[in-house]
């Protein structure tokens, strides 16, 4: 059993694949406690595997989805490394789903996700012996120590790296924030800018 968050059907709003429709499985629970985190981590539901298929074809119909082959599916959290093994992936696979994966990148990922994501926090550490590597790295810009720590340099292999500016919640910290990382990304052109489109637009 799985201990879920949130199920819901949006558009993916940041890194690689910001405007994808996708549907997201939230997982409950994290072995990190970062204090800018988006998530409520402790209402969950258990479900089996099978119920989550379930739910997600129940909340695709509900939306009037037509193809569904393809679609992608982002699991995130929480730490969904906690919960997510390579069987509950091949399910998703043989509904034909393609599965991503949102991560701290403290422990290793199944080999069989499709596209992670990895966004190192205070503690994380980039793995490359374990778990299938990284498709993008994301990491969230408060200031140039942010970027200097997670440098593009410590992750081989890995092709796409994006610094995402932190949302405070205070629009003029905020805008400081933005403006430094715009900054760094024109002196370090190997980083692209993700902005949280979801918010910006005013979706989940």
């Amino acid at each position: 059993m799985k201990r879920i968050n949130d199920i819901f059907y949006s558009l993916q709003g940041e890194g690689h694949n910001t405007g994808r429709a996708a549907v997201f499985v939230r997982f409950a629970g994290c072995n990190l406690r970062c204090p800018f985190c988006d998530t409520e981590f402790d209402s969950f539901r258990e479900m089996s595997d099978e119920e989550i298929v379930a739910d997600i074809k129940r909340l695709l119909t509900a939306e009037g989805v037509q193809q569904t082959i393809g679609l992608l599916v982002v699991l995130t959290g929480g730490e969904p490394t906690l919960q997510v093994d390579e069987a509950f992936v091949d399910l998703l696979h043989s509904n034909g789903f393609e599965v991503a994966m949102e991560s701290n990148g403290t422990r290793p990922a199944p080999q069989n996700i499709d596209w992670l994501t990895v966004s190192p926090k205070n503690l994380a550490q980039p793995f490359h012996k374990e778990g299938k590597k990284p498709d993008e790295v994301k990491v969230v810009f408060t200031d140039v120590a942010d970027a200097e720590r997670y440098s593009s340099t410590l992750w081989k292999g890995v092709e796409h790296f994006y610094l995402q500016p932190c949302d405070t919640g205070d629009p003029v910290r905020n805008r400081l924030i933005t403006n430094r990382c715009v900054d760094y990304i024109k002196e370090h052109p190997e980083w692209r800018l993700s902005l949280q489109t979801h918010k910006l637009v005013g979706f989940k």
